[in-house]
């Protein structure tokens, strides 16, 4: 199967707990043991999916997978608060992960406008990732979806032995049309 063929089968769902928690923990544990995208030290345990997913439905925050023909999952996307301040209510911090095997085929940029798709609907106005500033391939997606780079935090974390920065970028919607306070 071409990488062409692949990128046409993949279908993007809702994740749920109960099918999909198991491949999205190897998903991060992998990337939290081989690479600066997230800041965690050592992989987590299953039971860090239960409160995980408690509250993505608490707040209604979507998890949208990438899955082949046979349903197997590729990559997730998801957002989360972005601050716990009610004047932060418009703007939310996403996250995209594609499984080590899959990268360089368009998941992650297929999920990014899936994830833009569902903030339009929600009245989201702003879209923040935080990404590691050596992350070359993720601030190009970013930047090629016309989020804007709004600044970097130096040596803010440490990993691998190494000071790490983190780059912030943004993307900015016409939606809410009518937003209000409180």
């Amino acid at each position: 199967m071409t990488s062409l063929e692949q990128h046409t089968s993949v279908r993007l769902i809702d994740c749920n707990e109960t099918d999909h928690a198991q491949a999205i923990l190897e998903i991060l544990n992998e990337a939290i043991v081989n690479s600066t995208a997230l800041y965690d030290y050592v992989p987590r345990p299953p039971e860090a999916m239960v409160a995980w997913f408690a509250t993505k439905r608490a707040n209604g925050f979507p998890v949208v997978g990438a899955v082949d023909a046979r349903g197997k999952l590729l990559g997730f996307a998801s957002w989360g608060m972005f601050r716990a301040f009610p004047a932060y209510k418009y703007t939310v911090e996403h996250s995209v992960y594609v499984h080590a095997d899959h990268r360089g085929q368009g998941l992650a940029k297929q999920l990014m406008q899936e994830l833009v798709r569902r903030a339009q609907a929600a009245q989201v106005h702003v879209l923040v990732g935080c990404i590691d500033a050596s992350n070359a391939g993720s601030i190009a997606l970013h930047q090629r979806m016309g989020f804007a780079h709004c600044g970097t935090f130096t040596q803010v974390g440490f990993k691998f032995g190494r000071w790490l920065d983190v780059a912030f970028y943004q993307l900015n919607l016409e939606t809410p049309l009518q937003p209000v306070d409180g």
